[in-house]
């Protein structure tokens, strides 16, 4: 057979397979099983499909692995036969094929999130596609296609972990929602150019929709590129009959709709879910009656000349610019502010009344946070909302990833930047299970690296599918930091990421180790931002027993456990005084080494968070 680049320049219209996972469960293999594991336990029937599908006039087939990566395999336990079950895949689809149809080794995403939207980095993710195309390659495939993919950043390290290994041909495909872009909001036009940018021989779509939007959206695409278009839609969307889902479109609708892509500029058309060998067989009667057409010409752009890429005219508000807060931050000056949680009803005067007296002792901010233990209050935007509105103080809106999707955060954020918030302190969240409702559940699209360059794109324009938002946001972006962290390297490098994505402050766990503080601190000197210290004026022996073992992330050292236990034996008031002593020493003694100071005011007391603040003013304390 002919290289199958010279199929790509040869003009033809050609034809790939349909759904594998669908003609699996037909015959009889349920959802509850690795599919990619019958390559190893079930060869024959996995090549019974690829051989239905070559009857009814595919050229294309793709292997049986579009789950067949390390992390995916794990579910199952399957993690340590990646290469085998890779290789295993690509063999069949070869014995399969013979010399009637090209095999194409499929690999699908990773099904976790990549920076900057979550841990996995770009070498680790490039890393795990790359075992995976070196298994297809040793199967004998023809060519590699990269599909379903929903994210830019994730089908670039793909892209990329196959050429590390292979010079084959790389048809790269997106998925698209109903909207018409990816569930990140990128349009076809930015994915196409960008695509393009990376090198990818054939642009396509797959999966997701149904054929009416992908040839919406493969229209835009060939306004960008010149390369050779592909489109595998669903057979509609499922609808669910007696607890089945079934693929409502029809072969011969899926048929009308692969001469209107063809017309659409696609050299490459099939299917993708709820499709069958008798949808391909039409499809292929269909296509054939098309002569080859030669692609138009059209000119190519950069992605930096796409709109979606670059909002013109936009100015990036300077730090020193956005808040008091944030404007004290970058020149250096300390900055202090106290927690106060929202109120657990909605009647917010007591909380507002406590803040009043903050304002009046200049502090410089209060801190809201959001949800903490999974405890159900307040929303901490509102909250911060009616702080800035009636008292007049600034406040630091924490916000947390576990309770919102992506397009919730994103509305979210446009709001409180619409409402004048400006003072971010971005966290993942406590998981459900710590608080009183453990059944209820955690969303956590992305974490809070993810979440840091969410915020920092809005800081320039641009929502997180780099579309234009108009004005850009003005947050000052701070994140968590946990010296005591038990993997304190782990804890490290999601630092770096954060700074990375676009922090400019951190504030610290509660510290009640100075010296652990100190270590820490040296450890992240290379990372040039501000740290601001929790500060937590202990109450009780109780207390500090409650922080130090059930509160993740704060270690209560011995010697003050030790200090609190005796004091609360010798009453109430000795032990509050003896925990506002403690955190006045902890400060001084980490004042020549942070940038503020972020003290808790325990059950809602600020007078307590007060106290601690005159040791600032003594004239024992320590200058920067």
């Amino acid at each position: 057979m002919k290289d199958f680049r010279e199929l790509i320049d040869s003009g033809g219209i050609f034809v790939f397979d349909g759904a594998m996972g669908t003609r699996l469960y037909d015959k009889g293999i349920y959802i509850n099983r690795s599919y990619d594991e019958l390559n190893l336990t079930n060869p024959d029937l996995v090549r019974e499909v690829h051989e239905e599908y070559i009857r009814a006039g595919s050229d294309v087939i793709e292997t049986n692995s579009f789950g067949a990566t390390r992390h995916k395999l794990q579910t199952y336990g399957l993690e340590d036969k990646v290469r085998e079950i890779n290789t295993a895949a690509a063999s069949i689809a070869r014995k399969a094929a013979n010399d009637n149809a090209y095999v194409a080794g499929a690999i699908g995403p990773l099904g976790i999130r990549i920076e900057p939207f979550g841990p996995t980095s770009f070498d680790e993710a490039r890393s795990l596609f790359r075992e995976q195309a070196e298994g297809l390659l040793e199967g004998g495939v023809d060519l590699f296609v990269l599909e379903t993919f929903s994210e830019l950043s994730v089908i670039e390290q793909a892209i990329r972990a196959v050429r590390d290994v292979s010079d084959l041909p790389i048809i790269a495909q997106m998925t698209i929602i109903d909207d018409g872009k990816t569930t990140f909001g990128t349009t076809p036009e930015a994915f196409t150019a960008k695509l393009d940018e990376l090198g990818a021989d054939v642009i396509g779509l797959n999966c997701g929709m149904g054929p009416s939007h992908v040839l919406t959206a493969l229209e835009a695409m060939r306004a960008v590129t010149s390369k050779p278009l592909s489109a595998q839609p669903n057979a509609g969307l499922p609808r669910d009959v007696q607890g089945r889902q079934f693929y409502m479109g029809s072969p011969e609708y899926m048929a009308t709709y692969a001469k209107r892509f063809v017309q659409a500029g696609a050299r490459f058309v099939g299917g993708c879910c709820g499709t069958t060998p008798t949808h391909i067989k039409i499809i292929a009667d269909s296509i054939r009656s098309i002569s080859p057409r030669k692609a138009d010409v059209f000119t190519s752009i950069k992605p930096a000349e796409v709109v979606e890429l670059q909002p013109p005219d936009i100015k990036v508000i300077d730090p020193e610019d956005r808040s008091n807060w944030s404007r004290k931050i970058a020149r250096g000056e300390f900055v202090t502010s106290v927690e106060v949680l929202p109120p657990k009803g909605c009647d917010a005067d007591k909380t507002l009344e406590s803040i009043r007296l903050l304002k009046e002792a200049g502090v410089d901010a209060v801190n809201i946070p959001d949800g903490p233990r999974a405890q159900t209050r307040m929303s901490a935007q509102a909250t911060a909302v009616l702080v800035e509105r009636e008292i007049g103080i600034e406040a630091v809106l924490h916000y947390c990833c576990r309770d919102r999707n992506l397009l919730g955060m994103m509305s979210d954020l446009l709001g409180a930047a619409a409402l004048g918030l400006h003072n971010l302190l971005i966290i993942t969240g406590d998981p459900p299970k710590m608080g009183p409702y453990p059944d209820a559940t955690a969303v956590f699209d992305i974490d809070s690296i993810g979440l840091t360059n969410m915020v920092n794109k809005l800081n320039h324009g641009m929502d997180i599918g780099n579309n234009p938002i108009g004005r850009p946001t003005e947050f000052s972006i701070g994140v968590g930091v946990n010296p005591g962290a038990v993997n304190l390297e782990e804890e490290i490098r999601r630092f770096e990421w954060k700074v990375e994505a676009g922090a400019e402050y951190a504030i610290t766990q509660p510290v009640f180790d100075t010296e652990q503080l100190r270590s820490f601190i040296d450890k992240i000197s290379h990372v040039k931002i501000p740290i601001v210290a929790g500060i937590w004026p202990l109450v009780s022996f109780r207390n500090a027993e409650f922080l130090h073992n059930e509160v993740p992330g704060v270690n209560v050292t011995p010697e003050i456990l030790e200090r609190m236990r005796s004091a609360s034996d010798r009453g109430k008031e000795e032990a509050r005084e003896e925990g506002i002593q403690i955190a006045r020493e902890s400060l001084l003694e980490v004042r020549d080494i942070i940038a503020g100071v972020q003290v808790s005011a325990p059950f809602g007391n600020v007078k307590y968070a007060l106290q601690v603040f005159e040791v600032l003013s003594s004239p024992s304390s320590v200058s920067t």
